[in-house]
């Protein structure tokens, strides 16, 4: 019997909300026709204006409607030549070209350019700075390189000369 009730309770705000949002979109879809309408005809009936009002701004859409121009037609009836707009003459353009001709070609500032003030005083300096750390290493590289060929000849030249000075006391040796 409980499981029935809540059912039924469920069922019955289930039905409650259904409605409410059936009155939602019903209102929503009257105030989009309404919306609608203002935009097409400029004013819809709105219930707060007063008829004086109403009146008054249909008198002012009537009296805002424009002269006719004829520019490219040349209408047949007569009421309508009269409003024919006659051709328009071209306006002399040649003062302005002139004008913009000038504009467009400054006098030259500086009329001789010095290329050595202008050229940097190194032009490798960029290359310099780069390199430099790499030629450090190297250098370092290049004076053990050179110490240690240094050693090498000092111990070789040592030994020649030991083995020249032991000759030449086995040779003295020899001869007593």
């Amino acid at each position: 019997m409980e499981v029935r009730d809540y059912r039924l309770a469920c069922e019955e705000n289930m039905e409650k909300n259904v409605g409410s949002l059936q009155d939602q979109a019903v209102k929503r879809k009257e105030r989009l026709k309404a919306l609608r309408d203002k935009k097409l005809h400029g004013h819809g009936p709105e219930d707060g204006e007063p008829e004086q009002k109403k009146a008054s701004l249909e008198e002012t859409t009537e009296g805002r409607h424009r002269e006719l121009k004829l520019r490219n037609y040349t209408p047949e009836d007569e009421e309508l030549k009269e409003r024919q707009i006659p051709n328009a003459k071209p306006a002399s353009v040649e003062d302005k070209v002139k004008d913009q001709l000038e504009a467009a070609n400054p006098e030259p500032i500086i009329e001789e350019v010095d290329l050595a003030n202008l050229a940097p005083r190194k032009p490798d300096w960029d290359l310099k700075r780069d390199v430099a750390k790499k030629l450090e290493k190297l250098e370092r590289r290049t004076q053990r390189a050179i110490a240690e060929l240094i050693r090498d000849r000092l111990r070789g030249s040592q030994e020649e000369l030991a083995v020249a000075v032991g000759a030449a006391g086995v040779q003295e040796g020899d001869s007593d």
